[in-house]
């Protein structure tokens, strides 16, 4: 069997998630190849799975999702004796992201003896998710009859995988792929089976492991207050993040987030150190872990295929080579990536001032300062002064910032970049890499940090010369600077990961709040990727007009700690809204149109859902709100909760200063108390 895979497109799709492994469905419950199927890390085990009775698919009624692994599907089935309007025979399905896969109920509810003949027919390709996501057609694979009617096999390169049932079936047609019973149901009778998925793995091992979730590598965080919509983001995302935590299969106690699902169930540095960075007020455990994974994958020589330079953190773990498109090859362990070495750095020194243990710290220190080594030697490829990228000889992707579809970065009138590409928030997250950095250095007894401080002055110097560009609203930050050293004049949302790096003084600040609060950014449903006034604008770009639940998120933070906090609230408005409408388990990214009253936010196609940085936005909306900034090693906490917007009345449990569980309260003119700190922690108000 042939299964297309014409779309990837998994808007109304449900998806169970129980990370190495996605279960993607549409409504009616049946599998029939496009995106969906049974995915375990990067390749496909099941992708066709229709149930029939007598021949005919029963009628879809219903679809929920019982839990982030669970889903439950309900149809309904008439028969010829049927007399009445309603139908006799009801099928429920249950179906999770584990080996016990599916289990599935037929009930007589009429008044008469029904005999059917209940059908699975199955299909396995073991395909790359990357083959599928890109809509490319996958050959199925020849199946083995099981002994004894107990199920079918399929195997190849990739490994293989069983299905077997629970009552053996009466007939199996291996070259149809399909499993058949004849079931006689007496009046309120119940017919029962199970489906259990038993994988082989593919020869080499996996790049990622199933953890230990007995323990969670964050707490419990509970939230009351006047607007029910946080709680309710934080409830669900924390469900999802526990949905897509992986371990490192070197060291199986060193837990980090998967990017997303269904197309990124692995470790990417991007996204996997962003999403540890929101979690940080729930404890460092995570941040620990996810540091760890790829320090252990901090590059060490040169390798122009995989762009690996030494010191640089990884892009993206996989098991094998990806075809994210017909012409774009990528290794298994690749580095194209401009930032995350950046953001590692970052993330360290911010889980230090959030009480990671000293010596955990000490023990990453090393491999910061070789970071920051990338940094200074291999970051500028021109020498400039700036941090940019330009594609490797390797092939691999064009575009190697957050913003990394092959569009994304374009001038006001939709001109493409040439690379060598200088983004600009890169250089912030380089001001903050190295000033970051320079304090690790004096604190653990390592030269260097003047040196460093001193370098991120003269890029904040040569920012302010080179970035800042003018049009009939007034001064604004270009997106970047292309191979002729040209600002590329597209407004987008990019400045706003600025405003927490330190790279902007209070003016330039808010000169970047008025523009991401403009109409033609605010999309209503959150931050637009690019201004609505671009030629190249596009609501449903992938990065040139689509809203990105992080994007916004990392705004409203830089908004709130620069003191903007209308500007901030108004975002965070926004993307609370948009969650409610996607119940509360927010997307990848949705779409940028308009907001009008009764409409609801627009999905994107294929956007993951789950997705860790999305989803750990319901965390980082959380600490904007109550505005609270540890310094745990100089013996301070901030804490100036936002004064405008769903703050006032906040009561918040389960935060943790390092080992310390702490209590945040705001009451209704906007005060913030904290109890439960440590005793030498000065609170600043």
């Amino acid at each position: 069997m042939t299964t297309r895979t014409s779309r990837s497109f998994i808007q109304d799709a449900t998806l169970c998630l129980r990370a190495p492994v996605a279960v993607l469905s549409l409504p009616d419950g049946q599998l029939r190849g496009g995106a969906e199927g049974y995915y375990r890390a990067d390749t496909r085990l099941i992708s066709h799975l229709v149930l029939t009775l007598d021949g005919a698919e029963p009628e879809p009624v219903d679809a929920q999702l019982l839990a982030t692994d669970r889903a439950r599907f309900l149809a309904v089935h008439r028969c010829v004796t049927d007399d009445g309007v309603d139908p006799s025979i009801s099928v429920d399905r249950v179906r999770s992201a584990d080996g016990d896969f599916e289990r599935i109920t037929v009930t007589n509810h009429g008044r008469v003896r029904q005999r059917l003949r209940l059908t699975l027919a199955l299909a396995c390709d073991l395909a790359d998710i990357s083959q599928v996501r890109s809509g490319r057609d996958t050959a199925g694979l020849p199946a083995v009859a099981l002994p004894g009617g107990a199920g079918l096999r399929w195997a190849g390169t990739g490994g293989g995988v069983a299905v077997g049932c629970g009552t053996a079936a009466d007939a199996v047609d291996a070259a149809a792929g399909t499993l058949s019973w004849d079931v006689s149901l007496e009046p309120g009778q119940c017919w029962r089976q199970r489906l259990t998925l038993t994988a082989v793995p593919a020869p080499g091992g996996a790049a990622v492991a199933a953890p230990d979730r007995s323990a969670m590598p964050w707490s419990q965080v509970r939230v009351t207050g006047a607007d029910p919509r946080l709680p309710r983001l934080l409830e669900r995302s924390l469900d999802d993040l526990a949905g897509l935590l992986l371990a490192d299969p070197q060291d199986p106690g060193d837990l980090f987030l998967a990017a997303g699902a269904p197309w990124y169930l692995t470790l990417f540095g991007r996204d996997s150190l962003w999403a540890a960075r929101m979690l940080l007020p729930l404890g460092t455990e995570l941040a620990a872990g996810t540091l760890r994974a790829l320090a252990r994958r901090q590059g060490t020589g040169h390798d122009p295929r995989s762009e690996e330079q030494p010191g640089k953190i990884l892009h993206e773990l996989r098991a094998a080579s990806t075809a994210p498109t017909g012409d774009l090859v990528l290794p298994p362990l690749y580095y194209g990536s401009v930032d995350a070495t950046l953001l590692f750095v970052v993330l360290l020194a911010e889980a230090w001032r959030w009480g990671m243990p000293h010596e955990e710290v000490a023990a990453l220190v090393p491999h910061a300062e070789r970071a920051l080594h990338w940094l200074r030697e291999h970051a500028d490829a021109d020498g400039d002064g700036f941090v940019e990228y330009v594609r490797g000889s390797g092939g691999g992707l064009a575009n190697q910032g957050w913003k990394d579809s092959p569009d994304a970065v374009q001038s006001a009138l939709g001109e493409l970049a040439r690379p060598p590409i200088a983004l600009a928030e890169v250089q912030g997250y380089a001001y903050q890499a190295a000033v970051a950095g320079a304090d690790l250095l004096d604190a653990f007894g390592y030269a260097g940090g003047d040196r460093w401080r001193a370098w991120a002055a003269e890029l904040a110097r040569r920012f302010r010369n080179a970035f800042w560009v003018e049009d009939e609203r007034g001064p604004y930050v270009a997106i970047a600077l292309d191979a002729d050293k040209r600002p590329v004049d597209a407004v987008s949302s990019n400045p706003g990961h600025l405003l927490g790096t330190g790279l902007l003084d209070a003016a330039e600040c808010a000169l970047v709040a008025d523009r991401l609060t403009g109409e033609d950014m605010d999309s209503g449903w959150g931050l637009r990727t690019m201004s609505a006034d671009c030629r190249g604008f596009n609501p449903l770009g992938y990065h040139t007009g689509s809203v990105w639940a992080h994007d916004t998120a990392i705004a409203v933070a830089g908004l709130a700690g620069a003191g903007h906090p209308q500007a901030a609230a108004v975002l965070l408005d926004g993307l609370l809204d948009a969650a409610a409408a996607f119940d509360y388990r927010m997307p990848e990214l949705h779409g940028g149109h308009q907001r009008v009253a009764g409409a609801r936010p627009t999905p994107y196609p294929s956007s993951c859902r789950p997705q860790a940085w999305a989803a750990a936005t319901a965390v980082s909306l959380l600490t904007s709100l109550t505005g609270l900034r540890p310094d745990v090693p100089a013996g301070r906490v901030v804490l100036r909760p936002l004064p405008v917007g769903p703050a006032r009345g906040l009561q918040v449990t389960g935060l943790r200063l390092g080992t310390a569980e702490i209590r945040v309260g705001v009451d209704e003119q906007g005060r913030g108390r904290l109890l439960g700190a440590p005793a030498a922690l000065r609170v600043e108000n």
